[in-house]
């Protein structure tokens, strides 16, 4: 999918993606090794846009939504329970029935994450956030995604500063271990 455009558009192509990546789960019996390939894929992706959107996303809803402090305060709340439930399903083999029960619970707490998203944060953001800046966000996000951990760190700070300047050397370990043991890709 194509990438770029304001932090909105950005973030709504994430969510497609990963929307992507769970139809393909749930397309495969349970057991099939490829479960945990998207498993793992989603999880990679997921976590860059939860690191992304709370460097970027929930300062700015903070700064220009009324009761901005409240709504950021939730999505980070949502990312949290995500994380705690990636980072269990990281340790799972795709046989265990424990993974089937934790792929599940993660789709229905990050489709329902998004649902919130779409159909509440970001048209108020839209609406409060002059253009320039929602295009200025857009670009910061996508820097932002490109240096972020891709395994999930539920003891890492959240919010500013600390998440800005952990996340980039986090990340590299991360994805160095990726590349070390092949996560994410094919046989």
């Amino acid at each position: 999918m194509g990438h770029g455009g304001n932090v909105i558009e950005e973030l709504v192509t994430d969510h497609r993606e990963v929307e992507e990546l769970f139809g393909r789960i749930e397309a495969l019996p349970p057991g099939h090794k490829d479960r945990k390939l998207y498993a793992d894929q989603a999880t990679m992706e997921l976590v860059r846009h939860s690191v992304a959107e709370e460097a970027y996303l929930y300062p700015a809803v903070r700064e220009h939504l009324p009761g901005g402090d409240v709504l950021a305060d939730r999505e980070i709340d949502d990312h949290s329970r995500a994380e705690r439930t990636m980072k269990d399903l990281e340790g799972c083999d795709v046989g265990d029935p424990e993974f089937d029960r934790l792929i599940g619970m993660l789709m229905i707490e990050v489709r329902s994450h998004i649902t919130d998203e779409e159909a509440n944060l970001f048209p108020k953001l839209r609406a409060a956030c002059p253009a320039a800046a929602l295009d200025d966000l857009g670009d910061k996000v996508r820097m932002a995604k490109k240096t972020a951990p891709t395994r999930p760190h539920p003891s890492a700070p959240d919010t500013p500063p600390a998440n800005k300047l952990l996340a980039p050397g986090v990340g590299m370990v991360d994805r160095l271990r990726d590349a070390l043991s092949g996560r994410g890709k094919r046989d």
